[in-house]
């Protein structure tokens, strides 16, 4: 999902050997545009995050709260004090790309802690842990325990016949059959 203009990446993936959903399940993606800097919480560089994710995610969430959101009465600082203000790419940390999300469903974090996931997928499948979740725990992950996700892009290929609903165009199935066809 980009935040800027809240449109939705679209992609699909190939994968002949699936084991697992969380880590490198596909073979190759495809997609309209490869981009720069996309959290790839399935990527195995990601482990170390994914595991401090769940962690995190069975704690209380009054306590990761207090991490990420100012109180006011507490003299300790949150994490939103040490974020960069703007993007440098010459540095390398990826704490840069991270932003807080705004919209942390709080009440799932409830009962995710209540549910204590034992690994990164029952966490996904919890109802309510969105990419707002996810980016935040890998925000925490990253600026709490040193664990760094993985900014690669994994779209291998991109292209675009079109979208279903007409955005961005139209599907052109005459070319997406050729593709099918030679493919």
């Amino acid at each position: 999902m980009c935040l800027q203009d809240r449109t939705a990446r679209r992609f699909h993936w190939l994968s002949e050997k699936t084991q697992t959903f969380v880590v490198e399940p596909h073979n190759a993606i495809v997609g309209d545009v490869k981009h720069d800097n996309v959290l790839d919480m399935t990527s195995s560089i990601s482990e170390g995050c994914r595991k401090a994710s769940v962690d995190i995610a069975k704690e209380r969430p009054e306590k990761i709260m207090r991490m990420i959101v100012p109180t006011g009465s507490s003299l300790q600082k949150s994490l939103e004090a040490w974020l960069p203000k703007e993007w440098n790419p010459a540095r390398s940390c990826s704490m840069e790309f991270l932003s807080m999300p705004r919209n942390i469903n709080w009440k799932t974090l409830k009962a995710v802690y209540e549910f204590q996931p034992s690994n990164y997928e029952e966490l996904l499948s919890f109802k309510g842990v969105g990419p707002a979740t996810v980016r935040g725990l890998a925000l925490v992950a990253e600026v709490i325990y040193g664990e760094k996700p993985s900014w690669k892009d994994p779209v291998k290929y991109s292209f675009a016949y079109g979208g279903k609903d007409g955005v961005p165009y139209p599907v052109d199935r005459k070319t997406m059959d050729e593709s099918i066809s030679m493919l």
